[in-house]
């Protein structure tokens, strides 16, 4: 048995979005409420019957989501364009230096119902 581990959280933030649908609207700085999900999988260590220590896992979110929260997306130059994928993959960079059990990033606008999920292969 393999078990999955996820721990959730919410930002705010603004962004301006070039593309070629509602163009004008994109490029306008807009904010967005986002939900993103990290998960880890694994099997418990014996000694603590833990995949990871959820605690450990949610102080490194903490500091994840304060570079996140309520800002300018464009100003930070490690996401590049401020898309769901490019979220997804910010934060798989960012929380697997310290925990390299996590096997999946989902990042959600639930208001828009959008949502992009990043897998790691092997």
């Amino acid at each position: 048995m393999i078990f999955e581990l996820s721990q959730r959280f919410f930002f705010d933030a603004a962004h301006t979005l070039h593309r070629e649908i509602d163009q004008e609207g994109s490029r306008r700085i807009h904010g967005h409420t986002y939900h993103a999900h990290v998960f880890v999988r694994g099997n418990p260590n014996p000694e603590t019957g833990m995949v990871v220590d959820l605690g450990l896992l949610n102080q490194a979110i903490e500091q994840l989501r304060d570079q996140l929260d309520h800002r300018f997306l464009d100003d930070i130059p490690e996401l590049g364009p401020a898309t769901l994928e490019s979220l997804c993959a910010f934060i798989l960079r960012k929380i697997r230096y310290s925990f390299p059990e996590v096997t999946r990033v989902r990042v959600e606008r639930t208001a828009g119902g959008d949502a992009c999920d990043l897998y790691v292969q092997g």
